[in-house]
C-alpha cells in the first residue's frame, strides 16, 4: 500500500494514563498529543470485592490500556486532521516491569470469568512489591550457584522484575500460573494486540527477565532449584524461541485490519519493537552516544546510559545489548520514590494555611513551596532525608526499607522538609553516578526529562549542585512518547527502502540523532553550594551504610511489627 505522508505515532503507557503523540518526521514538530487516564487507575484494592490488597500490591486492568489507546489515537488524528494514509509507523513504550498472564491467543486471564476475582490474574504494575520474598530467594540462590548473569544486575534481584512476580503467582495462586500460556511484559502484549503476532522486546526481556543476548535466559537448572514448578518456564511461559526476541529499532509486525478499524488507521502500518517508557525518553531527547546520562524523573526516576562496553556494576539494575539503541550496551539504574514522596508530603503534611495561600495566588502547593525556598542555601534547614519512602531500587535493591527525615525541630518549616526530600533524591542520583564512574563508565553530563524537572527549575539546579554535573532538559515534555514515535519511524524505514527514503533515516540511531530534542539551557553547578552539599552527601552515605546495609535493621524490624499486627490472626 502507498503511504503519502511523514508522520509517526508514539504510544506512551504510563503509570496512570496513556498518551498518543503524532510526530511530523519532516519537521520534528509534535503535531498533536492526547492523553487519557485509565478508568481503574492503579488498583490497590481487590478488583472485584473492593477489599484492601496486601501492602505493596499495585494492579491494573489491561482493558484500560486498549480503551485509552483507542481514544488517544482517534483524538490526535482528529485534532491534526491527519489522513490515515500519512501515518508511516507506530512505536510503543510502557512502564516496566509490568507483567500480565495470558492465554496462547493473547487473552488476559483476568478477562476470563473463572479468574476475574483472582488478583494474581491481573497486571502486576512495576511498583507492585508483593514479590519481595521471592526476589530475595532468587538473589540468594543466584549467588550460591555463582550465576554469571547476576553481576549484570548489580548483584541484586528486584521484586519489581518479571521472574519474582511470576514466582509469587506460582507460590500463592498456582491455578493462575498453570492456566497462563504466556507471561508477558505489557509492552509486548500491546504490540501483540496491534500486530496479531507474539514477539518480545530485547529491552523488556533483558532488563526485567534476566535475558542475555548471547546466553539467553538462566538455565532450567536454576529455575528448577528456585522452584520445581519453574523448571520449564522458558519453554512454556516465556519466549524460548530467540526469533521472537527483537532488538530496539526493529519491526515487530504490521497493524491488523481489525485493530486498524478500531483505531481509525490503515492496516499494514509497521509497528516497532516496544521499549520501556524511560528508555524511550533517551531516544526522544536525542541522547545517541556514550557519556550522557538520561534521568527521567516522575513518580519514580530511571537513570540510563549508553556505553561501548558491558560491565557488571553494583547497584545497576541491568545492562542490555541493543536495549536502548542498536550498537550500544544500555545501562539502567533507578530510584523508586521521587515524585511519589513529593506528592505524599503535599497531601499529608502541608498545613491548610499553605493550601489557602496557594489558592489565593492561583498556583499549586508545589509551586508555593518552591517560591518560599527562593534564596535558600545548602544546609540552611539543618535537615537530611533518606529517599526510601517506597523502598530502594539502586543501589541497595531492597524494598523493605523506609524513608527518614533527620534534624526536625519546632522551627522547621514545611518548605524546608520539601527541600530536604528533593535533596535526598539528588543524593541518591549522585550515588548512582559515582557507581558508574568508579566502574570506569564515563558520565560527562546529564539530561533530565519527565514532568517534575520540566516544572521545577529549582530541583534541576539542586541536582546540578549535588551531582556536580551540567544538566540540560529534554526539549519535549513528552520525551517518552516522542521516542516511541521515533522508533515507529525507524521500524518503517528498516522494513522498506521506499519508506526509508521518505523518513530520511536508515535506523533507530540515525532517527534518534535527527529527531530527538534537548533544550539549549544549561544548569551548571554552583561551586559554593556544591561544597556544602559535599558535606551533607557524606552524611547521607553514612545513613545509607547504617540503615541500609545491616548495621541497624530497625526499618526492617518496624516493618515486621507492622505486618504482624496487620495479619488476620492478630486482628
Amino acid at each position: 500500500m502507498e503511504f503519502m505522508g511523514k508522520y509517526a505515532i508514539g504510544l506512551d503507557f504510563g503509570t496512570l494514563s496513556a498518551r498518543a503523540l503524532l510526530l511530523n518526521i519532516e519537521s520534528g514538530e509534535e503535531t498533536a498529543s492526547a492523553v487519557f487516564e485509565y478508568p481503574h487507575g492503579v488498583m490497590e484494592h481487590h478488583p472485584v470485592t473492593g477489599e484492601k490488597l496486601p501492602a505493596g500490591w499495585a494492579l491494573q486492568d489491561p482493558a484500560d490500556y486498549m480503551e485509552c489507546m483507542e481514544k488517544a489515537i482517534r483524538k490526535v488524528m482528529e485534532t491534526a486532521k491527519c489522513d490515515p494514509a500519512e501515518v508511516l509507523g507506530i512505536g510503543v513504550d510502557v512502564t516496566s516491569s509490568t507483567v500480565l498472564p495470558v492465554r496462547k491467543d493473547g487473552m488476559p486471564l483476568c478477562s476470563l470469568e473463572e479468574f476475574a476475582a483472582n488478583p494474581h490474574a491481573y497486571v502486576k504494575l512495576w511498583k507492585h512489591h508483593g514479590a519481595e520474598t521471592e526476589a530475595k530467594e532468587l538473589e540468594k540462590l543466584a549467588k550460591e550457584r555463582g550465576e554469571s548473569w547476576l553481576s549484570l544486575y548489580g548483584g541484586k534481584v528486584s521484586s519489581e522484575w518479571m521472574i519474582p512476580k511470576i514466582l509469587e503467582t506460582l507460590r500463592h495462586a498456582p491455578e493462575v500460573y498453570q492456566a497462563a500460556d504466556r507471561y508477558l511484559e505489557v509492552m509486548d502484549w500491546i504490540v501483540w494486540q496491534l500486530t496479531g503476532q507474539e514477539s518480545r522486546s530485547a529491552c523488556g526481556a533483558g532488563y526485567k527477565a534476566f535475558y542475555h543476548h548471547e546466553a539467553g535466559y538462566p538455565s532450567e537448572q536454576f529455575f528448577e532449584a528456585a522452584d520445581p514448578g519453574l523448571e520449564d518456564i522458558t519453554e512454556t511461559k516465556l519466549a524460548a524461541d530467540t526469533a521472537l526476541i527483537r532488538g530496539i529499532g526493529e519491526n515487530a509486525g504490521y497493524l491488523t485490519e481489525n485493530m486498524a478499524e478500531k483505531l481509525g488507521l490503515l492496516p499494514q502500518i509497521p509497528v516497532g519493537t516496544a521499549i520501556i517508557d524511560a528508555h524511550a525518553a533517551v531516544i526522544g531527547s536525542g541522547v545517541s552516544k556514550p557519556g550522557t546520562m538520561m534521568i527521567i524523573a516522575g513518580t519514580s526516576s530511571c537513570h540510563m546510559l549508553l556505553s561501548d562496553s558491558e560491565k557488571g556494576i553494583p547497584g545497576v539494575a541491568g545492562v542490555v545489548k541493543d536495549g536502548i539503541l542498536p550498537g550500544f550496551f544500555g545501562y539502567e539504574a533507578g530510584q523508586c520514590c521521587v515524585g511519589d514522596h513529593f506528592a505524599w508530603f503535599v497531601k499529608n503534611c502541608v498545613p491548610a494555611a499553605y493550601e489557602e495561600e496557594a489558592a489565593a495566588q492561583g498556583i499549586t502547593v508545589h509551586q508555593l513551596l518552591v517560591r518560599k525556598l527562593e534564596g535558600y542555601r545548602a544546609g540552611q534547614s539543618g535537615l537530611l532525608a533518606l529517599d526510601w519512602f517506597n523502598g530502594v531500587r539502586s543501589p541497595l535493591m531492597d524494598f523493605d526499607l523506609n524513608g527518614m527525615i533527620l534534624g526536625l525541630n519546632l522551627n522547621t518549616k514545611p518548605e524546608e522538609i520539601y527541600l530536604a526530600l528533593i535533596e535526598a533524591t539528588a543524593y541518591g542520583t549522585r550515588m548512582i553516578i559515582e557507581a558508574f564512574e568508579q566502574a570506569g563508565v564515563l558520565v560527562e553530563s546529564v539530561v533530565m526529562g519527565g514532568g517534575i524537572p520540566m516544572k521545577n527549575e529549582m530541583l534541576v539546579q539542586v541536582y546540578a549542585d549535588i551531582c556536580k554535573k551540567e544538566i540540560r532538559l529534554a526539549a519535549s515534555p513528552n520525551a517518552s512518547a516522542r521516542g516511541a514515535a521515533i522508533l515507529g519511524a525507524a521500524a518503517a524505514a528498516m522494513q522498506n527502502d521506499a519508506l526509508a527514503a521518505q523518513t530520511g533515516y536508515g535506523n533507530a540511531s540515525e532517527a534518534a540523532a535527527g529527531l530527538g530534542a534537548v533544550s539549549d539551557t544549561v544548569y551548571r553547578p554552583d561551586p559554593d553550594q556544591s561544597a556544602v552539599y559535599d558535606r551533607l552527601y557524606a552524611e547521607y552515605v553514612t545513613l545509607q551504610e547504617y540503615f541500609g546495609k545491616g548495621a541497624n535493621d530497625v526499618m526492617k524490624r518496624l516493618n515486621g511489627i507492622k505486618k504482624g499486627l496487620a495479619s488476620p490472626d492478630k486482628e
